[in-house]
């Protein structure tokens, strides 16, 4: 009965504390305004401790809910957090709709993200830090409580299935490399961002079970952080909270993942004013976060400063020394299949890590020695993982290291064929040092190891195809690493099983035929695409189509459709890609029932330049593709276009072409040089991309015979929209679709594409010039062609925007 009474008079309490919070909150009314170049740029709680509105964010503004009474700036909201700063002339509004950014043009960006129940009739921004909209009947409609970034604040609750994510820096709110998780299991964990969850990735986790999937993290007011389950239990306390004595009314608190990926819980005395303090961290080593470096680099801690650094293997070195996390590269060229590449090698210890396993093949009963000449012996091994007899093989680049007590790693490291012991600019390496062997020991020595070479050769001769097969190594003690990326060499056979007899057509290209597949990996089953070459040159032997597979291979961008492998039996050439679910830029232009949306196309666009620049500059040899088009651009489960059939095209014999020129190219992309016997340079690949983009721009095709005769030919059709001051003619947009495409957004892509199909490819941009224009740090000036289509309009502009 006690226990009864107390939950009633708990209940009471709430209802009250919230009505009274309602009642003293500041109401906020329908066609209120914000503006960060006024006065009135944010709305205040009761108590003046949390503010609401624009806050300066990089070179603009960002729309957020922030701790105002403290001193030290802490965000701990931000609407919209992926998008680019905001202009100093946007205003916020609240209509019956909810919360709306208005642009100057007139563009208007919801910040609710979803309809809402019923119409907006206030707002308020409360003194628990969350931002309410309300019904008419004073019932919420919808908060920020319900939709956090990377901050939970006393009362707020992260519910089954959704997440707290990291931002990338202190100054910068977007979305970072890390996520805490409520999972649906009950289970709260903490992984990279960005990957396929699996065990291996989490880092930190709760250990809690719910199979009701309605589990909750929850912060009380005093500090306390626990886990609920469906039936309102604690299922685990994760921190106990500051005591009653501690006057826990003047302390405010809030846990966050911060950008380092690790979980913290702070509190501040508001009485004192003082800093934030951590009452709780999920971990003391900074370096537990997976991911918190890339590819080909591990994690370490500064025995001093205590501060995280990123290092590279031997025989790599950083992409960028600027930005470490970017990951590290391959800073030599020797090739690992020449006969006296097992000269080339040397290996080298260092401690306590562990990564991510996607083997190609285990071989089993082999000692340490055996298995480093296996590796050293397959062309296709560029690292062996080394445990109770198992030598499991596969390729770089690593990823996902994580510390590991007792494993022990081992590098292969290029060194001069003299023996010298170059490994790198890498300094941060924990090297073993060599013991000084006495030369009493060496003669003993000799004499046990020729005894035990002789005793293990015999057994392995012996036992060897009896043990030999392939499964998954549950872990990983022991890693050998050839420091130059690699493909996998498929048989044809296996490709056969894995097509099921190529029966499932994909699409077919200038380069041969792609059907789709699956492939059993260590990590589970695999989807593929599996392109076989057809009409390749005839005298390119096989040393020179690995050579060719090897230089595709070394290329890693977000935007190119990365090479898994490639098989060359006899004629037999076939290349192993990673499966793209959404097909290719032409299907989903141009036959999908929903066309991407113009935010979507931007971005789409930025990708493909973003990697034609890599091919053209930052790749380690240049590659001219000579046939982009949207049938060689395909977009994977995100919407993340990627760049295929680079590289391929010195494959081709002459008459292998998809024009009638004899050509390499797409009819209606291919640059006006390839018809005057001209050059051809990386400018032809510009005009390309042009035409490219604005395909992409209005989304259709470069020659549509299903509209009118003068809008045929788009890029005839986009002169024309320009000299008539009509450009938004170009831009289709879904039928339900109410979006406004910027006006002057709309008018910088079009200058880039029509800069980029000049006549003269002198006067093409660069790439790198191109990106630039993108990303708005350079001025487009008015293109010559566009000059000269417009030499009898006196008013220069486009679309109504001047040039």
């Amino acid at each position: 009965m006690a226990a009864l009474q107390l939950f009633f008079l708990l209940i009471t309490q709430i209802c009250i504390s919230n009505a009274q919070q309602n009642r003293n909150s500041i109401n906020i009314s329908v066609g209120s305004s914000l503006s960060p170049s006024t006065n009135k740029s944010f709305w205040l709680s009761n108590s003046g401790q949390f503010a609401f509105g624009f806050y300066q964010y990089g070179n603009g503004f960002a729309l957020g809910i922030w701790f105002e009474k403290i001193q030290q700036k802490t965000v701990i909201w931000t609407a919209n957090r992926d998008d680019q700063p905001l202009s100093n002339d946007v205003t916020l509004i609240l209509n019956r709709d909810g919360l709306v950014l208005q642009q100057k043009q007139g563009l208007q960006v919801p910040i609710t993200g979803v309809s809402l129940p019923a119409a907006a009739a206030s707002a308020s921004m409360l003194d628990s830090g969350n931002f309410a909209l309300y019904h008419s009947n004073s019932t919420i409609i919808w908060q920020s409580f319900d939709h956090p970034t990377d901050t939970i604040l006393p009362g707020q609750h992260v519910m089954s299935g959704h997440s707290l994510v990291s931002g990338v820096s202190s100054m910068n709110h977007s979305s970072g490399r890390f996520q805490l998780i409520m999972q649906l299991d009950g289970n709260l964990k903490q992984y990279p961002l960005g990957i396929t969850i699996s065990p291996y990735y989490g880092y930190w986790s709760s250990g809690t079970q719910d199979k009701s999937k309605n589990s909750s993290l929850n912060l009380d007011e005093n500090g306390q952080l626990y886990l609920l389950n469906s039936n309102g239990s604690i299922m685990k306390t994760i921190f106990d909270g500051q005591s009653q004595s501690q006057q826990f009314n003047n302390f405010a608190y809030r846990f966050t993942i911060d950008v380092d990926g690790i979980l913290r819980l702070y509190s501040h005395n508001l009485v004192q004013n003082s800093s934030w303090v951590a009452e709780w961290i999920s971990t003391r080593n900074k370096c537990d976060p997976v991911g918190l470096c890339g590819l080909n680099s591990y994690c370490t801690v500064n025995n001093i400063s205590q501060e995280t650094d990123c290092s590279c293997l031997p025989g790599f070195d950083f992409i960028d020394h600027n930005q470490k996390s970017f990951g590290c590269q391959r800073n030599s060229g020797i090739d690992s299949c020449k006969s006296d590449h097992e000269k080339a090698f040397r290996v080298a210890e260092f401690d306590v890590l562990e990564w991510e396993n996607n083997s190609y093949s285990v071989v089993y009963y082999m000692n340490k020695t055996e298995c480093q000449e296996d590796c050293l012996r397959d062309c296709n091994c560029m690292v062996a993982l080394f445990e109770n007899q198992h030598c499991s093989k596969q390729m770089v680049p690593l990823r996902f290291a994580k510390p590991h007590t007792s494993a022990l790693i081992k590098t292969i490291v290029k060194v001069p064929n003299n023996g010298g012991g170059d490994y790198g600019t890498n300094s941060n390496m924990p090297l073993k040092k060599g013991h000084k062997r006495k030369n009493i020991t060496v003669f003993v020595l000799v004499c046990i190891i020729i005894a035990l070479t002789i005793l293990l050769f015999s057994l392995f001769f012996l036992y060897r195809k009896q043990f030999k097969s392939y499964k998954n190594v549950p872990n990983e003690k022991t890693l050998i690493v050839h420091d130059i990326l690699a493909l996998r060499s498929f048989s044809l056979r296996e490709l056969e099983i894995s097509t099921s007899g190529f029966i499932h057509k994909l699409g077919r290209g200038s380069f041969g035929t792609v059907f789709k597949g699956t492939i059993n990996l260590p990590n589970g089953e695999r989807a593929i695409a599996v392109k076989r070459l057809e009409k390749v040159v005839a005298a390119e032997g096989e040393i020179e189509f690995q050579n060719e597979m090897k230089t595709i291979g070394r290329t890693h961008h977000r935007n190119l459709l990365r090479l898994l492998g490639y098989c060359h039996e006899g004629s037999n050439r076939l290349l192993v890609y990673d499966y793209m679910s959404n097909g290719s830029l032409a299907n989903f232009l141009f036959k999908s029932e929903i066309k991407p949306n113009w935010k979507e196309r931007v971005s789409m666009a930025f990708g493909i330049a973003k990697g034609i620049l890599y091919l053209h500059e930052e790749c380690e040899n240049q590659i001219i593709h000579c046939d982009i088009n949207p049938n060689n651009i395909l977009i994977d489960e995100n919407r993340v276009v990627k760049i295929a059939d680079f590289g391929l095209a010195k494959l081709l014999m002459p008459d292998q072409t998809r024009t009638t020129t004899g050509i390499k190219g797409t009819r209606g992309f291919v640059a006006p040089e390839w018809h005057k016997n001209m050059p051809i340079t990386s400018k032809a690949e510009v005009y390309s991309f042009g035409v490219v983009l604005l395909v992409i721009i209005s989304c259709r095709p470069h020659v549509d015979v299903n509209v009118h005769e003068r809008e045929a030919i788009l890029v005839d059709f986009t002169y024309e929209c320009v000299k008539a001051n009509q450009v938004r003619n170009l831009v289709q947009l879904n039928d339900d679709d109410d979006e406004d495409v910027e006006e002057e957004e709309l008018v910088r892509m079009v200058k880039i594409g029509l800069w980029c199909i000049e006549e003269e490819p002198t006067i093409r941009p660069a790439m790198k010039k191109v990106v630039a224009m993108f990303e708005g740090t350079v001025d487009i000036p008015l293109p010559p062609g566009v000059a000269s289509y417009n030499s009898a309009n006196s008013s220069n502009n486009i679309g109504g925007v001047t040039m």
